[in-house]
């Protein structure tokens, strides 16, 4: 019987993160300041970032070491296994190996450990003593609460209120690991009450979000800000999953004809597809597909040009394929994939065609969600289950095409703070939003590349 789990001991822990803008074929625009419109500097991004975290986000080094307090902290659940899909594969009565990479084993349950305890121990190491941050569907707020309590810093957490009332154990979640964790739009900071006079019923956003942590960070000088998805050092900090992916596949004996992974702000999808593009980027062919809901489309349906990162556009302008920053999505259950933009090397590499993307509707993804449950054991998170649906749609296309492909996906996390939505799923109410006919109006086209 072919292996199941393929299992990496520790001293494969890898020891670098691997940074992709030392190989990418053409270079991307760069974010710039909004009041200048010039490319930014370290110092317009010091008052919410540590340095050595700066400094990450413009390196074009190809290899960036990871710290051994890191790895002290990482070998909690690091390496990660890769699995087999046997069971779903038979299932599907098709000749596709399925293989998935499964993130549910970190301590938060998702990928966002990976890159959460980097950034509290680079500004604990700066002398910072507070975090604040925002969180969707609760596995960023979940893991950044964890590692501020490994080095000793405390966390504000601003969850989407949608999520806040729909997910209250991932609240209880980051409270137990001592977290402050606040509803947005909120009446805590000046931006929230703006957006509740305007529409007091108001779900959320995570650019809302965002808005209400940066400026709650701005306000105190013993406070950073830190952020889940969509800089360049919070990808680097997730190709841990990737490095060690090549490795597993490798010894299992095969090479992806397809990566897989769902994309919301786009690092888990980053961060096993990143290591891999190293090899397309020389020759080797393969599909790497993102894979977004159809009611919150960025990659699929956005305007790429640049936008605000927050609602109240507080960020840098970031080139990037977006809905445009006073998107509000709808409260689908996948909270981890309604942002309305996508991390700019994620929109770079799609735009210079490297990368694929496809919508899926939130029926679909359930339904897919619940034959991997049924089959391979594991209930995955609505973020996650988008990968499953569209990893299943490539092993139905194998089949039909009568050929053998290996498929590859990130299930980036377990769904066991999500059982609402799945209870939702089960008695028939879960509805599919329609994908927005109006979006972008407020997104910057860029004048370098239209």
């Amino acid at each position: 019987m072919d292996t199941t789990k393929i299992i990496l001991p520790e001293q494969d822990l890898p020891r670098q993160w691997y940074n992709i803008m030392a190989d990418l074929p053409s270079p991307p625009l760069p974010p710039l300041h909004p009041g200048t419109k010039q490319p930014v500097g370290p110092a317009d991004l010091e008052r919410l970032f540590p340095m050595e975290l700066i400094k990450q986000e413009a390196s074009t080094e190809r290899w960036i070491d990871i710290p051994d307090e890191v790895l002290d902290i990482y070998k909690l659940w690091r390496p990660s296994p890769l699995f087999r899909a046997h069971r779903l594969e038979k299932a599907l009565q098709t000749p596709a190996k399925i293989f998935y990479k499964y993130e549910g084993v970190s301590p938060a349950g998702s990928h966002k450990t990976n890159t959460a305890v980097p950034q509290a121990y680079y500004n604990m190491k700066a002398g910072v003593k507070r975090l604040t941050t925002e969180t969707g569907a609760g596995q960023w707020g979940s893991a950044l609460s964890f590692a501020c309590k490994q080095f000793g810093i405390e966390c504000k957490v601003y969850m989407v209120k949608i999520s806040y009332q729909q997910k209250p154990y991932r609240r209880a979640m980051m409270m137990t690991w001592g977290a402050s964790v606040t509803a947005s739009p909120s009446t805590q900071t000046a931006f929230g009450r703006k957006v509740l006079l305007a529409d007091p019923d108001s779900p959320g956003s995570l650019g809302i979000a965002i808005s209400e942590a940066i400026e709650e960070a701005l306000s105190r000088d013993d406070t950073r800000y830190a952020l889940g998805s969509v800089l360049n050092h919070v990808l680097l900090h997730q190709t841990v999953v990737g490095l060690e992916a090549k490795k597993q596949m490798e010894l299992a004996g095969y090479y992806p004809d397809v990566i897989i992974g769902c994309v919301g702000g786009g690092s888990n999808f980053a961060g096993l597809a990143f290591p891999f593009l190293q090899d397309k980027f020389t020759g080797k062919n393969f599909k790497a597909l993102a894979v977004e809901p159809d009611s919150c489309p960025s990659l699929t349906r956005g305007t790429f040009g640049y936008d605000f990162g927050d609602s109240a556009k507080m960020t840098p302008l970031m080139p990037m394929y977006s809905l445009g920053h006073n998107f509000v999505p709808p409260p689908i259950h996948a909270g981890g994939l309604r942002y309305h933009g996508m991390a700019p090397l994620v929109s770079h590499l799609t735009k210079e065609k490297y990368i694929e993307a496809v919508a899926v509707k939130q029926s679909d993804v359930f339904t897919t969600a619940r034959l991997f449950a049924q089959t391979e054991g594991i209930i995955p998170a609505p973020e996650s289950a988008h990968a499953i649906c569209s990893a299943i749609a490539e092993a139905e296309k194998a089949k039909q095409e009568g050929i053998s492909k290996t498929i590859l996906f990130n299930l980036s996390g377990h769904g066991h703070f999500d059982m609402g939505a799945y209870d939702a799923f089960l008695e028939g109410k879960l509805k599919d939003d329609e994908s927005p006919k109006e979006h972008a109006s407020d997104v910057v086209q860029s004048p370098e590349k239209k």
